[in-house]
C-alpha cells in the first residue's frame, strides 16, 4: 500500500483522525493499523464503497449511520436471495411442465394460432409483447405478427408462469436466461451456482460484520 493511499483513507474517514507533529508530520499509531485491518476485512464482505461509508460514520461518532449502512448491505443480499429463489421456482415450474417441455410447432405462426396454443386471448399476447416479454417479427407487406419456434416457446413459458402468479420481472429474467442458454435445465443449474456464490458472499459479509463489532467494542474500551 502506498503512502498516498494511507493519506486518502485518512481523508475519507476510513482511518481515524491523525495527529500531527509541530512540523506537520502525521503520527500514525497501532490504532490506525487496527482500523486498516478492519477496513480490509470489511471490504472483503461489503466492497470498498460501503466500507468507506461505514468506517467514516464510525470515526465521526455516528453509529446509527454506520449501522444503517451495514444493514443496507445485508438487505441487498436478502433481496438478491429472494430473487434467486423466485427465479428457481419459476424454472422448476417450466421444467416440470409438459406444455413448456414439449415441442412447439416448427413453422412460424400468426398471433391467433399462438393464442390458441398457449390458451390466452390475442390481446394478452400483445400486452406481453408491449412489456418486452415476446418479440414476434412482422411479415413483409402485411405487417402481421409472426412467431417463430423460439417465440412460440417463450409465449408458452410466459403463459405458464403467469398462471403460477409469477411477477413480470421474474418472467423477464427467466426468458432472458432461456434466450441465452436455450435450456431450462442449464439455467436452473446456473441459478443454483449463483445461489451458492451468494452463500459465500453472505459468509464474507458476516465475517466483516463480526470484525466491525470487535472494532466497535475496542473503541468503546478506549473511552
Amino acid at each position: 500500500m502506498s503512502v498516498q493511499q494511507v493519506r486518502n483513507y485518512v481523508d475519507l474517514g476510513v482511518l481515524p483522525p491523525v495527529r500531527r507533529t509541530d512540523s506537520g508530520y502525521r503520527i500514525f499509531t497501532t490504532e490506525h493499523a487496527r482500523a486498516l485491518a478492519v477496513a480490509r476485512r470489511m471490504a472483503e464482505g461489503h466492497g470498498w464503497v460501503r466500507t468507506r461509508e461505514i468506517m467514516a460514520a464510525v470515526h465521526r461518532g455516528d453509529l446509527p449511520a454506520a449501522l444503517a449502512a451495514l444493514d443496507g448491505g445485508h438487505a441487498e443480499l436478502d433481496r438478491e436471495r429472494a430473487d434467486i429463489q423466485r427465479a428457481l421456482g419459476a424454472f422448476e415450474t417450466v421444467v416440470a411442465s409438459p406444455a413448456a417441455a414439449g415441442p412447439a410447432p416448427r413453422r412460424p405462426a400468426r398471433i391467433g394460432e399462438v393464442a390458441r396454443l398457449v390458451g390466452v386471448r390475442t390481446s394478452q399476447l400483445r400486452i406481453w409483447e408491449a412489456r418486452g416479454l415476446l418479440r414476434p417479427e412482422r411479415a413483409r407487406g402485411t405487417g402481421y405478427r409472426v412467431y417463430d419456434e423460439a417465440e412460440q416457446r417463450a409465449a408458452q413459458v410466459v403463459a405458464l408462469l403467469r398462471r403460477g402468479a409469477y411477477p413480470f420481472d421474474i418472467i423477464a429474467a427467466v426468458l432472458a436466461e432461456l434466450r441465452t442458454t436455450g435450456s431450462p435445465q442449464r439455467v436452473r443449474a446456473e441459478l443454483a451456482r449463483r445461489e451458492q456464490d451468494l452463500h459465500r458472499r453472505s459468509l464474507r459479509r458476516l465475517r466483516a460484520s463480526a470484525a466491525l463489532h470487535d472494532y466497535l467494542r475496542h473503541r468503546e474500551s478506549l473511552d
